[in-house]
């Protein structure tokens, strides 16, 4: 059930706050909570509860909840979990209707913890309260100086405070990002720990960050989405208001996957929909925490490159040279520098240096600065240049130089990364950007990730909209069944036959004499292929034969065939399917899974026996338009050979777009019915000539 952003608001911006089993004992959760909060100066009420105390701190205690006078906003309960639900019907009798749960032991812990988690949120609901966790740290309002927390990291003080607001699952990693923003000069709107997400949850307080003004960069923390739909309909929102959501997500690894039957499944493992999701909204998705908030910080500051060409300088010849590869490595652009540019740097630099990444190191001391601005102007004023990156390594007037360039880029707004490398040698000069409010970086692999990420977002945002249109005659796919869930070959065919996709024609043989006779009607050469609904991969099992040109080749391939399927299932009944050997083209493989959290997903990519292993794919959610499908295909590896490279004949890419709308439709129209779909491989001719399935085999559950 979620919850209005007004709640929200006076949840997060308490006039007053509760905390039971509150202590002066800094070894106790309640102990370090009411601390935090005297500590950073909140200047609303606090109501200490603790039967045992009549004063904590110099603040008045109350015995009990209901004893406390209201109104308050918000309850922190930090007692332990055999007197949770307790406390959490106290508070609703008190008419407190939002509590903060630091236990833990509950759905993280396993079954039984899931059931009392379960049962504590049926209470709370039943006496009007809604809750933040369990397993949480709580949250921080820096404007409010209000640490609402028992996390070690608010011994520091100030907190804080900026525009970032920041929601996440894990309370040690909100606490470890409190104190990275600190070092960085940045700082949050909200902090806010959401733990098991068991009631109130992280699209609850995206919503809220989209209506806050306070707000200007979305920051996630995620494990797991209890609403994946409600996701995506907020990621549109933060598009549309230009409040950039950026997103780390744990899980991505291929354990996390549960690899299924197919080779789309596999291919398409536990990442794959996130980062198609991700990729259509523009939210913005890093594999680093650190990054998160530094990144935020950039977009906030810079807002989204205007282009994806990098300008890079250093005064460090070795450090040049370095960014240079690292770049390449990242996949970043250098900018093509225009001749009028490149000609006013060579009037600064000597003529031999390159200007992209630019050495402005060995200068003359009385023009150091000078130099310096007019180098980093030229780049950053170059038509190409859509970010500056700024390699800073020891230098004559380092810290001088340092506030040149921040100033610059803050006055100009140009994107700038500044990366400061020598450590503890350059810590004034992190004073002096925390002072201007530039954002800068203390390694390489943040910079470039903060680069990379922000061009992305750049990117994204300059994509337009498309719409999907159902293909032609697509009526009759959604009421297609088959005798089992497994689809055979064959029956996987007539599925994709009422999609409007080219298939191979195939004749379902019994015996010998039968594949025989099928052979001579299709005409030589055939392929004899095992049909199987639980043989996955026939040729893995040796159940595929081609390019067979007599009737002893197939009669004896028959025979193979049946050798070896009686070795791995026994008491089998031999099916197998002929069709036309059809060569002349390149193997692809398009397919598509049904996502829980985002619906279904279509991946295109390299095929044939090599799918799994050159891993060269992409996907995105269904529908696609055309213009999507062709992104994708664009994207792969093997584009160039589609394409036609070194004078090759390439493929018919308006088939092959044309197949993977109609796959995305199919996906679409079929929904949740079906599983995984492989077109594997999916053969894509010369210009012209279209494409042909030549085998496919689906996982497809009954209308219920």
């Amino acid at each position: 059930m979620s919850a209005p952003t007004s709640f929200l608001h006076n949840v997060l911006n308490p006039h007053s706050v509760a905390i039971i089993g509150a202590s002066e004992n800094t070894q106790k959760f309640g102990g370090r909570v009411m601390n935090f909060i005297l500590q950073h100066g909140f200047k609303g009420r606090i109501l200490p509860v603790n039967p045992a105390a009549g004063s904590i701190l110099g603040i008045p205690a109350y015995a009990s909840i209901e004893d406390a006078p209201g109104p308050i906003d918000v309850a922190l309960i930090a007692v332990p979990g055999m007197q949770l639900e307790a406390a959490v019907e106290a508070c609703g009798k008190a008419r407190i209707t939002a509590c903060v749960v630091l236990a833990a032991d509950f759905a993280e812990a396993g079954l039984d913890g899931a059931n009392r988690q379960a049962n504590l949120v049926r209470i709370a609901l039943q006496h009007g309260v809604r809750l933040i966790g369990p397993n949480c740290l709580g949250f921080i309002n820096p404007a409010l100086r209000l640490a609402l927390t028992s996390s070690v990291a608010l011994a520091v003080a100030p907190m804080p405070i900026g525009n970032i607001g920041l929601v996440s699952q894990s309370g040690s990693l909100m606490a470890a990002l409190i104190s990275h923003a600190q070092d960085l000069g940045t700082g949050f709107s909200i902090a806010a720990s959401v733990g098991n997400q068991a009631d109130l949850e992280i699209c609850d307080f995206i919503e809220y960050f989209l209506t806050d003004p306070a707000t200007h960069a979305i920051c996630v923390y995620v494990e797991g989405l209890k609403d994946g739909p409600r996701f995506l309909q907020l990621a549109a929102r933060c598009r549309a208001a230009g409040k950039p959501l950026l997103v780390v997500k744990a899980g991505f690894s291929e354990a996390g996957a549960r690899i299924t039957r197919s080779h789309t499944a596999s291919l398409a493992g536990s990442d794959a929909a996130w980062t198609a999701a991700c990729h259509e909204h523009a939210v913005v998705l890093l594999d680093d925490p650190e990054a998160l908030i530094q990144c935020a910080d950039f977009l906030i500051r810079f807002g989204a490159p205007a282009g994806d060409g990098v300008a890079a300088m250093s005064p460090s010849g070795g450090t040049v040279a370095i960014t240079a590869d690292r770049l390449a490595a990242s996949g970043l652009r250098l900018a093509d520098l225009s001749e009028n540019t490149q000609r006013e740097l060579h009037q600064i630099v000597p003529a031999t240096r390159p200007v992209n990444p630019l050495d402005v190191g060995g200068l003359a001391r009385d023009v150091g600065l000078t130099s310096a601005r007019d180098c980093y102007r030229l780049l950053a004023d170059d038509p190409d240049t859509g970010v500056v990156l700024i390699v800073v390594a020891t230098t004559p007037q380092l810290d001088a130089k340092v506030r040149l360039w921040a100033e610059l880029a803050v006055a100009r707004g140009k994107p700038t990364v500044i990366l400061l490398t020598p450590g503890a040698l350059v810590d004034s000069a992190r004073g002096i950007l925390r002072e201007l409010h530039c954002p800068f970086t203390n390694r390489m692999d943040d910079a470039l990730r903060v680069v990379k990420a922000a061009i992305n977002y750049g990117a994204a945002l300059r994509l337009l909209p498309t719409t999907a249109s159902i293909p032609d005659n697509f009526g009759e796919v959604a009421a297609y069944c088959a005798p089992a869930s497994a689809l055979t070959e064959s029956e996987t065919k007539q599925l994709l036959s009422l999609a409007g996709i080219t298939v191979t024609r195939d004749l379902q043989v019994h015996a010998a004499a039968n594949a025989v006779a099928a052979a001579r009607a299709l005409g030589y050469p055939v392929v004899l292929k095992l049909s199987s609904r639980t043989l996955t991969h026939k040729s893995e099992v040796g159940g595929v034969a081609l390019d067979l040109r007599t009737d002893d080749a197939v009669a004896m391939a028959w025979q193979r065939i049946a050798t070896r399927l009686t070795a791995v299932e026994p008491a089998s009944v031999l099916e197998c399917v002929i069709q036309p050997m059809i060569t002349g083209g390149i193997e692809l493989i398009v397919g598509s899974r049904w996502d829980q959290q985002f619906g279904a997903l279509v991946l295109v990519g390299a095929g044939g026996i090599w799918a799994e292993t050159l891993r060269d794919t992409q996907c995105a959610l269904a529908p696609l338009s055309s213009q999507r499908a062709l992104e994708l295909v664009r994207k792969l590896r093997i584009f160039p050979v589609l394409a036609g490279a070194r004078g090759q004949a390439g493929a018919d890419l308006d088939a092959l777009i044309d197949t993977i709308v109609r796959v995305s439709w199919l996906a679409a129209t079929l929904g949740a019915r079906l599983a995984e779909l492989d077109i594997n491989p999916l053969l894509v001719k010369p210009p012209g000539q279209g494409v042909v399935a030549l085998d496919a085999r689906a996982t497809l559950y009954p209308r219920s």
